[in-house]
């Protein structure tokens, strides 16, 4: 069986198009990325700007041509933080049902809660790994939020979605290039506010091993492990040791937007986000070593996209 999912965050929308194998294994066909940043301005307006639902539109259609292209049988698409904050989002809805509806009909985005979003996640990213290194935390890192999620072998046992992700942090606090130190230290309270808020609700200090999916999470990896540029391969799960971690998170922080463009691993829509994302992933290093005494950081390439398609397959 073929199934396409897509997974439309504040920030990107993925496409992952994969085989089915009898066992419930993936085997990709497509697997695609593009920013466009839905959740520009929702966090301070409360609605969706027109020409992001029109840049989504674009990447869309992109994506319903590839599903009619390969031939897949059922797809399904899910929106998360940015259309769960927009007082418009049937505007998003309207489109989705036109766009995907003439590929597959009656196909349309759906919204699924924190929580949902949180349990997608944790069946993606988790498939390749060992068991004897569970329980796993894993870690969602979004534009607008942020999953944590606590299982093992036998499931998801905690989850918990909070409001704070790249794209909100960036908006809300980090005005100026490269932010003041003020700027800085008022993230880090937002930050370590909704990260502490989360770890309340996950008991954290069960868990053996750290999981970060999601672009901020694979771009610090690429970037502590010193690549030239991105290379899912060798990101996939790689380890990151918190020293090395908080050097390249406070290295973008500080850095301007120029240097960080620059950097080969960066994709071109993460480049004035990736600053919030790297203070959020320092508050998580900090507690998760406080908790449960973790001392690394392992990167997964698959993510809520994953169990986007493995729903479909189910």
């Amino acid at each position: 069986m073929r199934v396409a999912g897509i997974d439309c965050g504040t920030n990107s929308i993925r496409l992952l198009i994969a085989d089915v194998a009898e066992d419930g294994g993936l085997t990709d066909v497509t697997r695609l990325m593009k920013v466009v940043r839905l959740g520009q301005g929702v966090d301070a307006t409360g609605r969706l700007a027109p020409e992001a639902i029109e840049r989504t539109r674009v990447a869309l259609v992109e994506y319903a041509d590839l599903i009619r292209e390969t031939g897949a049988a059922a797809v399904r698409m899910v929106a998360t933080s940015a259309t769960r904050d927009a007082s418009n989002r049937e505007d998003f809805f309207a489109m989705t049902r036109e766009v995907l509806g003439a590929v597959i009909p009656g196909a349309e985005a759906e919204v699924i809660t924190g929580d949902e979003e949180a349990r997608l996640s944790f069946a993606g990213a988790v498939g390749e790994l060992d068991s004897a290194r569970g329980p796993f935390v894993v870690v969602d890192l979004g534009g607008g939020s942020t999953e944590v999620v606590l299982g093992d072998a036998a499931g998801v046992h905690a989850a918990y979605s909070t409001d704070i992700g790249c794209v909100r942090l960036t908006e809300r606090c980090l005005h100026d290039d490269p932010p003041t130190a003020e700027q800085v230290a008022a993230a880090r309270e937002v930050a370590e506010g909704k990260i502490r808020e989360a770890l309340e609700r996950v008991p954290v200090d069960q868990a053996h091993t750290w999981v970060g999916v999601a672009g901020t999470m694979t771009t610090l990896a690429a970037l502590a492990l010193e690549l030239d540029e991105y290379d899912s391969e060798k990101i996939h799960l790689s380890s990151v040791p918190f020293d090395r971690l908080r050097e390249v998170c406070d290295g973008l922080v500080a850095a301007t937007r120029e240097k960080r463009a620059a950097l080969g691993p960066m994709h071109p829509g993460r480049v004035d986000v990736i600053g919030g994302g790297s203070i959020i992933t320092t508050v998580l290093a900090e507690e998760l070593g406080r908790r449960a005494g973790i001392t690394e950081l392992v990167v997964s390439e698959h993510d809520i996209l994953d169990g986007i398609a493995l729903s479909v397959a189910h």
